[in-house]
């Protein structure tokens, strides 16, 4: 995933083959880093698009929505967490 601007929530499997792709990508970029580094850079890249006006509210939740199934409920609240807090800015 580029940034969240270019991420199209949807159904299929093309799309859950996207995502699943995309999602691989991150968590082999951040292999063997801590947890909080990946979280850090997410925020980051998010927080450069709400400023920029490239992010909305709706990708954020739909962003959400995708990729909560994948992850334990720790990080899932976690995630919860960083997208209130986006949607706030």
């Amino acid at each position: 995933m580029g940034d969240f601007a270019s991420f199209t929530p949807g159904s299929g499997k093309k799309q859950d083959e996207t995502l699943e792709n995309e999602v691989q990508g991150i968590v082999n970029a951040y292999r063997g880093k801590p947890e909080s580094e990946m979280l850090r850079a997410i925020y980051a890249r998010a927080v450069e698009g709400k400023k920029a006006g490239t992010l909305t509210n709706e990708q954020i939740d739909a962003f959400y929505a995708q990729l909560s199934p994948l992850l334990d409920g720790l990080k899932r609240r976690k995630l919860k967490k960083i997208v209130e807090e986006l949607k706030k800015l």
